[in-house]
């Protein structure tokens, strides 16, 4: 079931979700994502920081709470540390990209 919602939302920053897509695919309540708001793990879109009912985030965001997820139900993390991990993560994926972009081989 959540593969196939997944499958369903085309992951490019053209596509908006709501707050319900957020939650159909991660398969959580409502008020687990107002957390991950909170904690800033995920981010409304900027003209959108209305009630959670009219927020809309960047497809990405549907990638992010589920690794959020992940992290906190795999791996026992809090809320705090799965923030910590994936701002480490973004950060070393950019290091990465800056490397490709520079010609700089990555073992």
């Amino acid at each position: 079931m959540i593969a196939t919602v997944l499958k369903s939302f085309p992951m490019d920053d053209s596509v908006l979700l709501s707050l319900q897509d957020i939650t159909r695919g991660c398969a959580q309540p409502e008020t687990w994502v107002i957390e991950l708001v909170q904690a800033g793990i995920l981010e409304p879109l900027p003209a959108q920081t209305a009630s959670p009912s009219e927020w809309r985030f960047a497809s990405q965001a549907l990638f992010t709470a589920r690794a959020a997820w992940r992290l906190q139900h795999d791996l026992g993390v809090n809320l705090e540390g799965a923030a910590l991990a994936l701002d480490l993560i973004g950060q070393l994926d950019e290091l990465r990209a800056k490397l490709v972009r520079a010609g700089v081989e990555n073992d």
